[in-house]
């Protein structure tokens, strides 16, 4: 799993009044905020340029239960034309991929609605593009930066094989095949036999597919993170623990008041996922954010069945050979940031792999939940923050933060610096 407790910092830097104020203070110590915070030390230079702050271990939050798909080949919106005239029998099915609990329907029924907008053809077309753009040359830019962290073990070249129970289930998924051929992604339709040789102990339920080569795998998401952060703090970034809870401008740049002390920045990145718009509510700016919980289980103590990602798109669900066990990861649930969560959807995962994998009787299953960062668009939130000089905003990134966390990384810093 990687290390367990902060990287080694030198006592200096962990004294709360021994430095001054940071060039940079990046809040979020996820995947996309270790991603920017490595950049930016890197290309600073210098000792104490950049302050990483979070509230919790590096990668805890939902990089720690990432299914580990580096698809650059996601370019469809969640939102698909049709779109709303499937809400209903997803909502009551008990067994669907989306999960809405009847009290925060009104709570999120504004978002839906955007949601719902979004799914206009001109407007799917124009999300499309934008995705084009911000994946572009994603494996490269991982494959460079896990080698830069001596950690290039981490990322796994197969592809990733999209498995449906027969013709008619993946004509229901043309649209979104369509656009990913219009705009040039790569992926070849494979039968039974094909899955087979990719992946022989595929159960008998799924009998056609789409193969798509040029995807990757990251097969320890959360030792990915703690390896970027550990190579932050060895270039001179400064990594602190503190739960910043509101933002203020100053003359010299800009505060985070966090519950153990303030800390000082001339610029600062919101990355706090899909905590980022409790922050932003301390400065009057508002936008339409939400988490969609997703859930995990790693099936311990066995060898993976699989050599790649695996993704059962009837079921919405993806599957990963990870460095500890097998991975299958889920399921759309609205509930919001405190809402406890309702582990039957991870045990309907479970089902789901045992019924499609054989010999995982014996494993030792963990279960996860976590919050993704959704904008009704699909698209993050990648760029200053409007009228508030001195902030940038790196969040929203829903279920392609481990995607696109290095290109928003180099993309962020080709502007600020």
């Amino acid at each position: 799993m990687g290390i367990r407790h902060w990287p080694s910092v030198p006592h200096a830097i962990l004294m709360q009044d021994a430095h001054p104020p940071s060039t940079y203070v990046v809040i979020g110590a996820g995947i996309v905020g270790a991603a920017i915070a490595y950049e930016l030390q890197k290309r600073a230079g210098r000792p104490g340029a950049v302050t990483l702050i979070d509230r919790n271990e590096p990668g805890r939050g939902a990089s720690y239960g990432n299914s580990g798909a580096l698809s650059p080949g996601s370019v469809a919106p969640l939102a698909m034309p049709g779109v709303l005239a499937n809400v209903p029998k997803m909502l009551f099915d008990p067994e669907s991929p989306l999960h809405l609990p009847p009290d925060y329907l009104l709570t999120a029924l504004p978002w839906l609605a955007r949601f719902v907008a979004a799914a206009r053809p001109a407007r799917v077309a124009q999300i499309a593009r934008s995705l084009v753009q911000l994946h572009a040359g994603a494996i490269a830019n991982h494959l460079a930066l896990a080698a830069e962290i001596g950690a290039p073990e981490l990322i796994l070249r197969r592809g990733h094989l999209h498995l449906y129970p027969d013709v008619q289930a993946l004509a229901g998924d043309a649209a979104t095949w369509n656009l990913r051929a219009q705009l040039g992604v790569r992926f070849e339709a494979v039968d039974r036999a094909a899955i087979l040789a990719l992946e022989p102990a595929v159960g008998p339920r799924y009998t056609v597919g789409q193969h798509m080569p040029d995807q990757a795998t990251v097969t320890n998401p959360y030792r990915y993170v703690t390896r970027i952060v550990e190579a932050f703090v060895a270039r001179g970034g400064r990594l602190e623990r503190d739960d910043v809870t509101a933002l203020k401008s100053t003359a010299a740049g800009w505060q985070c008041v966090g519950r153990t002390r303030t800390w000082s920045g001339e610029q600062v990145i919101i990355a706090a996922g899909a905590w980022s718009l409790e922050l932003l509510r301390t400065i009057g700016m508002h936008v339409p954010l939400e988490t969609q919980r997703g859930y995990h289980v790693t099936f311990r103590g066995v060898a993976p069945p699989i050599s790649r990602t695996v993704v059962l798109a009837d079921r919405k669900a993806f599957l990963a050979p990870m460095e500890d066990g097998l991975r299958i990861g889920g399921t759309v649930e609205f509930g919001g940031l405190a809402r406890e969560p309702d582990y039957a959807r991870a045990h309907l995962l479970a089902r789901f792999a045992r019924e499609t994998f054989a010999g995982l009787e014996q494993a030792r299953e963990e279960v996860w939940m976590g919050h993704r960062p959704c904008f009704p668009d699909t698209l993050p939130r990648v760029g200053p923050a409007p009228a508030h000089p001195g902030l940038w905003l790196a969040f929203g990134h829903g279920h392609l933060g481990l995607t696109d966390s290095v290109n928003t990384a180099h993309l962020l810093a080709d502007i600020m610096l």
